[in-house]
């Protein structure tokens, strides 16, 4: 079985995120939340629904190590995306900066 093919894609200038929050994009038709740590301006990618009730997680709380969701208080690893209750997770994506742009990989 083969690798599934993974492609780059630019989301637009870095600067287009604010420290501290994020922003969805639509990739290859899923919505993908991409977030601007406060902590160096890292960014970390995810996806940008909430498994639980659907909420947009481009609106969440942030910190260091996770997000909270903005409708029902859910956390997720903004590392691996594992919920720390359990059960839910979301899936996370590459994520860098390059020539002052955001490109992910789906």
């Amino acid at each position: 079985m083969s690798a599934p093919e993974v492609s780059s894609h630019r989301l637009g200038p870095v600067h287009a995120i604010p420290v501290g929050e994020g922003r969805a994009f639509a990739v290859d038709g899923r919505q993908i939340a991409v977030f601007r740590l406060r902590a160096g301006g890292d960014l970390r990618a995810l996806d940008a629904v909430c498994p639980h009730a659907g909420g947009p997680l481009a609106d969440a709380q942030i910190d260091h190590l996770k997000i909270v969701c903005p409708l029902h208080g859910f956390a997720f690893s903004l590392s691996d995306g594992a919920c720390p209750g359990g059960g839910l997770a979301v899936r996370t994506y590459p994520v860098r900066e390059e020539d002052g742009e955001i490109v992910v990989e789906v």
